[in-house]
C-alpha cells in the first residue's frame, strides 16, 4: 500500500486561489482574560472589574486593528 503512489485525477483542475490563513495571535486569550476579570470583579471589588474591562477593550481594539491590516494586505480580487 505504501509503495503505490497516488496520481491526481486528470479531470480535476488545479487550485488557482491561495488560501488566506490569519497569523496566530494571543489577543483572543487576552480578551477572554479581561472579560473573566471583569466578571470576577463584580463579585470581589470594583477595581478588578475596571482593570478587566480595560484589558478587554485594549485587546479588542488591537485585534480589530490587526484584522483590518491583514485584510488590507489581501489582493482586491480576493
Amino acid at each position: 500500500m505504501a509503495d503505490r503512489l497516488e496520481t491526481p485525477d486528470p479531470g480535476v483542475p488545479q487550485a488557482t486561489e491561495a488560501i488566506h490563513i490569519p497569523e496566530p495571535s494571543y489577543l483572543p486569550v487576552w480578551t477572554a482574560f479581561g472579560i473573566m476579570l471583569a466578571l470576577v470583579g463584580l463579585i470581589l471589588t470594583f477595581v478588578i472589574s475596571v482593570i478587566g474591562v480595560i484589558i478587554a477593550i485594549v485587546a479588542i481594539v488591537r485585534w480589530i486593528g490587526l484584522t483590518r491590516s491583514e485584510m488590507a494586505d489581501l489582493p482586491l480580487e480576493h
